[in-house]
């Protein structure tokens, strides 16, 4: 019976973890008019990303820690916060909204993602050196493309 109970508990356990590490799967529309701008709605999911109805590879690399998190979003670093980080490739080339493009005239490798309630925070990032998440490094960063907001 004890066993039982062990199994149960470890399977509610996992289940919530993986819930959270899932937060950002799914549609998400552009929550202001620079993100429509720029992107438009984006859907993820385990192996892609979809940004304004157009798919690309997306390879989940780690998570973000909340002094990461709180440094790249002015997110509260106490609140029990946590990110994603992702690898993609979207070419210099590739037009996302009309004529624009993530990056400008470089291609878009890194994405990173937050979420807090029903609003998901994006930013997109150049270069082929992962980011470093830190208040120093986002404030004098050159890979940095933009910050964009999503709603449920």
């Amino acid at each position: 019976m004890m066993k039982r109970i062990m199994v149960a508990a470890a399977g509610v356990l996992l289940a919530g973890a993986v819930s959270c590490a899932a937060q950002d799967k799914g549609f998400w529309t552009a929550a202001s008019t620079e993100t429509a701008k720029m992107t438009g709605d984006i859907s993820i999911a385990e192996a892609k990303v979809t940004i304004n109805f157009v798919k690309f590879p997306l390879a989940p690399i780690r998570r973000l820690k909340p002094v990461e998190v709180s440094a790249m979003f002015d997110a509260d670093v106490n609140a029990g916060i946590s990110g994603d980080l992702y690898r993609l490739r979207i070419t210099a080339n590739k037009p996302i909204v009309q004529h624009n493009t993530l990056c400008g005239g470089e291609d878009t490798e890194w994405m990173a993602t937050y979420v807090t309630g029903r609003t998901m925070r994006v930013a997109f990032f150049s270069g082929d050196d992962m980011p470093v998440f830190t208040f120093d490094a986002i404030s004098n960063s050159t890979t940095l493309c933009g910050r964009y907001v999503y709603t449920r």
